[in-house]
């Protein structure tokens, strides 16, 4: 396609430049010339936490102190020997490409502009509304209750799911089987071995916050996992717009699997953006806005954006955890007192989608920002 008018509109679904292969970056997709990204960007100093000795009481202190110190200061870390196989952490990737390299007519069935939908494929932030697009494509799926939202997951590539007998023994609540099952199954497996390690990882936080392991165990147990599977097609100009544009997530904790680099912090000791570097097989954990509104503003949601590269896809898998639907997170009691007055209202998952709905997160509209009590 020429450049022409149509490069200065939003384009739709399915139509997009990121979808069809444009060999240049329309306008509706060109950043403000201070917001683009570096070719060859400085990289991050990133704290890798490594959990081998979780299960041992004299390491897990340290373990937690460590977690609470990435948390405070940069609101991200890496984590290895967390316990999720490689061989898993592969297929979910495998199975995420074989989805993005589908025909447009299957994927066609899950496009959806409601940000309330259990499962949808979407571009961009909003669909053809963003004043600026960017050039992502995902597949948003609720993953927790797995067996209330499995069957609404695409069925292609068959593998996608789990296999029926998975499925059957997770409707039974029979968790020991879904876990050591060796059929294949792929994302559902990815899914729940992520949301143990959240839950978990949540008890660290909890704990290094002075307010125990259990605090919010059984919340997060009951609470929503959402898998945004992300795809960020090889883009022919990266220096001229972004994938993600700045934002923070609303979760608790965000745990991320990706296939290369792309993820891009801000350094806060000088406001500029630092690449996050690779390391096979490790997970990255950003923190969200409802731990920073539970740690009353002690720890604080890490804000990010996602580059591009023009050699070749990437591929990022965010499983993203938080309360109940309605649940409200509020801030710790334990953490207020005269000296740290409550900074934050309380807020839901769906206050959360209701925000998001309402406003536009390109134009530097936080939902963090929109809780904070003046």
């Amino acid at each position: 396609m020429d450049i022409g008018d149509h490069d200065k509109k939003a384009f739709p679904i399915g139509e997009t430049p990121q979808e069809t292969g444009f060999s240049h970056v329309p306008k509706c997709y060109d950043i403000s010339p201070s917001d683009r990204p570096s070719l060859n960007p400085d990289i991050a100093n990133v704290v890798v936490i490594d959990l081998a000795g979780l299960n041992d009481p004299t390491q897990r202190p340290m373990i937690a102190k460590n977690i609470g110190n990435a948390c405070r200061d940069t609101g991200f870390f890496q984590i290895i020997n967390h316990g999720i196989p490689q061989k898993v952490l592969d297929e979910a990737l495998g199975t995420a490409f074989e989805f993005f390299d589908l025909p447009k007519a299957e994927k066609a069935r899950y496009m959806s502009n409601d940000v309330h939908k259990p499962v949808r494929y979407g571009t961009s932030i909003k669909d053809g509304l963003d004043k600026i697009q960017f050039w992502r494509v995902f597949l948003k799926l609720y993953a927790h209750p797995l067996d209330q939202w499995i069957q609404q997951w695409p069925d292609n590539p068959s593998d996608y799911r789990q296999c029926l007998f998975c499925l059957t023994f997770t409707m039974f609540k029979c968790l020991t089987y879904l876990v050591s099952c060796d059929a294949e199954k792929k994302m559902g497996d990815y899914a729940v071995k992520t949301r143990h390690l959240a839950i978990e990882l949540m008890g660290l936080i909890t704990e290094s916050l002075g307010i125990g392991p259990k605090y919010i165990e059984t919340k997060m147990e009951d609470g929503m996992q959402v898998l945004a599977v992300n795809c960020y097609p090889k883009c022919p100009e990266p220096n001229m717009t972004l994938g993600l544009p700045p934002h923070s997530d609303y979760s608790c904790i965000t745990i991320v699997l990706h296939s290369s680099c792309g993820l891009e912090i801000m350094d806060t000791s000088d406001d500029t953006w630092k690449m996050v570097p690779e390391l096979h097989g490790a997970l990255q954990v950003h923190i969200g806005d409802h731990l920073e509104v539970l740690s009353n503003g002690l720890y604080k949601s890490m804000v990010h954006r996602v580059t591009l590269i023009n050699q070749t896809t990437r591929i990022s898998i965010a499983s993203l955890h938080s309360l109940e639907m309605d649940e409200k997170m509020a801030t710790a009691e334990e953490l207020i007192d005269d000296e740290h007055p409550k900074k934050y209202k309380e807020s839901s998952f769906k206050d959360f989608l209701d925000f998001l709905t309402k406003n536009d997160i390109t134009e530097g509209k936080s939902f963090i920002e929109s809780l904070k009590i003046n």
